[in-house]
């Protein structure tokens, strides 16, 4: 297939281009920065540049990355999300259902289902996150944009009869988080493996095999995440020691931290559940809490990147309309 990739110079499309390649198909990059697999350089608000890119490169299938994310709230204003997330997501519809397209896979984020009351932790036990949860609040101009990008890959499907898939990744960028500094580094994304993180190459896997599952499935959203160790029985007691419920989980864990200087979270206020996933695509992430663990034990690489110089291909850019 030839497969139009958006967000083509980003962290996910760096990996995503050769990995298509690699499955025999031929990937056409779309971004506005440059890269190396980047052929393409426009914005995907551009509505007459989206449609020429499906025009000149007789496009079959597009994986959508291209996105403003959070990080960038504090360097675009609100409308820049509504032009790129929004309206670049309608312009991608709207080119693929007039070229024929028969699979567009969505990449959003888990982040559009955290409210203020779960990212604050405020209740008395972890809440347990699946593709059924609801109300669905994002608490801020990057989720609200994705949560209404997925809502017009429903309408495209429910008019149009396009196979969609969105992909509610959990966290997989390089960088240290923005906003919690302690634990930092890779302490901090090891934590996350047991509740919100994933490997940026099983972020890729899950894009190619719900590419080849689309029309298959015709519509569907999925959480995509390592495998949680938890069950939801374990919700209260995650919020109240979640460092016991990892050792009882992992006895080696504490010592293994130890021995690194690192510490287990002592409460865990949300967890996403990847099982539909499993269940609907056959996707599993390969890279889970046990891998990092048998990392540890091993002296071994961590197996997931840490790279805390590392900015988005928006960073400093001006993102044209």
């Amino acid at each position: 297939m030839r497969v139009l990739v958006t967000g083509s110079s980003g962290w996910l499309g760096r990996f995503m281009v050769p990995a298509l390649s690699a499955a025999g198909h031929h990937a056409v990059g779309l971004d506005v920065a440059p890269g190396r697999h980047t052929l393409i350089r426009a914005s995907v608000a551009d509505r007459e540049a989206v449609r020429r890119a499906f025009g000149d490169h007789g496009i079959d299938a597009v994986v959508h990355g291209g996105a403003l994310h959070k990080p960038d709230i504090a360097r675009y204003p609100a409308q820049a999300f509504i032009d790129v997330n929004v309206t670049g997501t309608l312009n991608l519809l709207e080119a693929a259902v007039e070229a024929g397209v028969d699979r567009f896979v969505f990449t959003s984020t888990t982040s559009l289902m955290i409210d203020e009351a779960i990212r604050a932790e405020a209740g008395a036990a972890a809440v347990w996150l699946d593709e059924d949860y609801a109300p669905l609040r994002p608490r801020n101009i990057y989720g609200a944009t994705k949560l209404a990008a997925e809502a017009l890959c429903r309408v495209a499907h429910l008019e149009h009869g396009l196979a969609c898939v969105i992909l509610r990744t959990a966290r997989f960028f390089p960088e240290d988080d923005d906003s919690l500094k302690v634990p930092s580094g890779p302490n901090l994304k090891a934590n996350e493996f047991l509740y919100r993180r994933l490997t940026v190459e099983d972020a890729v896997r899950a894009h190619l095999l719900a590419l080849d599952a689309a029309p298959r499935i015709g519509f569907e959203t999925l959480i995509v995440s390592a495998p949680t160790p938890f069950a939801r029985t374990d919700a209260s007691d995650l919020m109240a020691d979640a460092a016991g419920v990892i050792a009882r989980c992992f006895p080696e864990a504490p010592a293994l931290y130890a021995r690194r200087g690192w510490v287990l979270p002592q409460r865990i206020g949300r967890v996403y559940d990847a099982a539909r996933a499993e269940r609907v695509i056959g996707f599993r992430c390969a890279t889970d809490y046990a891998a990092i663990l048998r990392a540890l034990a091993q002296d071994a690489p961590l197996p997931f990147v840490h790279d805390p110089d590392y900015a988005g291909p928006s960073a400093g850019m001006r993102i044209p309309a």
